[in-house]
């Protein structure tokens, strides 16, 4: 299985610190999170892994090469000046994916939550694969909800976790250039064709200077 982690998003409430630094680049604990992601896809026995560019996209392939100091090795997809948010990057990877299915996680994320494990749970009937945790402060609202680990509309919803498997089918009818993944999601969610877990684990979402402080101190304090 391959993977891709997607690093191409401009960072906005990171500001001013992704000015000059890509969001994915920087440090928590004293290593980048986009480091934590390849060592665990490592990990995982997953080892060819693709990086979507944009925003300072040259600083991300000048840190990490071809990822052979991870053990690894990188394909970058390089969408241009402007991201072409997370449908549309991994449409555009397409190619450097494959036909198999493939894992997609945030570059912006940390958790503990076990990529092997994740990478063996789709189904055959299904077109994806998401893992979900508990609604965090910031998205009360969550995103949808799991019954009998499947995805569906109604019910006490949860918030996906920027985790997923899929199937090239899943963009099936989409086009080159710049489209949201959530209205995709909805739509196969509604035909009774995605998988899903909850993980009960440690899970960040670092899109502020706050959230930032608050992995790394985590993190740290875990070394103590």
């Amino acid at each position: 299985m391959k993977a891709m982690i997607l690093a191409a998003g401009r960072g906005e409430r990171m500001r001013p610190l992704t000015d000059s630094v890509p969001k994915p680049l920087l440090p928590v604990a004293g290593k980048p999170l986009l480091q934590y992601h390849i060592e665990a896809l490592a990990a995982a026995g997953i080892t060819d892994i693709v990086i979507n560019l944009a925003w300072l996209g040259h600083l991300i392939r000048e840190a990490l090469a071809d990822g052979s100091r991870f053990g690894v090795r990188i394909a970058y997809s390089d969408e241009g000046d402007a991201a072409l948010e997370t449908g549309g990057g991994i449409f555009e990877a397409l190619p450097l994916l494959g036909p198999e299915p493939f894992l997609v996680v945030s570059g912006d994320i940390w958790t503990d939550c076990s990529l092997a494990r994740v990478s063996k749970s789709l189904a055959a009937s299904d077109v994806a694969h998401f893992v979900v945790v508990p609604n965090p402060k910031f998205h009360a609202r969550g995103d949808f909800a799991l019954k009998d680990g499947r995805l569906v509309a109604a019910g006490e919803r949860l918030t996906y976790a920027n985790i997923g498997i899929f199937r090239s089918e899943f963009f099936a009818g989409c086009s080159r250039g710049r489209f949201p993944l959530a209205p995709l999601m909805h739509e196969w969610i509604g035909k009774g064709r995605v998988g899903g877990e909850l993980h009960h684990g440690r899970w960040c979402n670092v899109g502020t200077p706050e959230q930032l402080q608050e992995l790394d101190a985590s993190l740290r304090a875990d070394r103590r």
